[in-house]
């Protein structure tokens, strides 16, 4: 039989190392929860730089300053500019294999059909490699092509890509069968895709970069 005191020894000795337990129970939890709300904090401050590296990558903008003063001046939608520069470059600007150059992809002899028709006569290639200068001339080509179509984006932007040539061509065959001319009715499959893609992008411009494009 075990003595009276060892027993109350062991009970002791058993409380302590309960409360140890608990103590620790509750240390643990405590540190849980605290690396808990540490990551929520951390996910709360992080999101906006999230977004921001998000839309980068999937719907990036620069030179909005730009883009507003030739919406501006040219009467255009700037988030259909945006647009524009978003499936030509992703607003990193190379030269094609066409030769299209800078951020709009303008070829040099729509660039100097274009100088000519707005009297920039100091026009040079060069210049399309300079961001301002290639967004005015593609702003006014656009602002030509809706003009040319009565307004109708989708048969500019369908320009844009495909030609001029081309686009009248399918509205002239579309006339003569007798229905309306749509995205659908594009022949060449680059410039249906082109055509839908802009004029998507251009929705989630207006709706992401609000302000920064002027619309508020």
């Amino acid at each position: 039989m075990t003595p009276p005191t060892a027993t109350a020894a062991t009970r002791r000795s058993s409380a302590r190392a309960a409360a140890r337990q608990r103590t620790a129970v509750r240390r643990r939890m405590l540190l849980t929860a605290t690396a808990v709300v540490l990551v929520a904090i951390a996910v709360v401050l992080a999101m906006p730089l999230f977004r921001k590296a998000v839309n980068d990558l999937t719907l990036p903008l620069s030179y909005p300053n730009i883009i507003r003063q030739q919406a501006g001046a040219k009467h255009l939608d700037p988030a259909l500019i945006a647009a524009v520069i978003d499936a030509e470059t992703k607003f990193d600007p190379s030269t094609s294999s066409a030769g299209a150059l800078g951020l709009m992809q303008i070829l040099p002899q729509t660039a100097e059909y274009l100088a000519h028709k707005s009297g920039g006569y100091a026009f040079t290639t060069a210049d399309l490699a300079t961001p301002a200068v290639n967004i005015a001339y593609g702003s006014y080509y656009l602002r030509y092509l809706l003009d040319h179509y009565g307004g109708n984006e989708m048969l500019a932007i369908a320009a844009y890509n495909g030609g001029e040539t081309n686009v009248d061509r399918w509205l002239t065959e579309a006339r003569a069968d007798g229905h309306p001319f749509v995205v659908g009715d594009i022949p060449f499959p680059e410039t249906r895709a082109y055509v839908e893609r802009v004029l998507q992008a251009q929705k989630d411009y207006r709706s992401t970069y609000a302000s920064q494009l002027g619309y508020r």
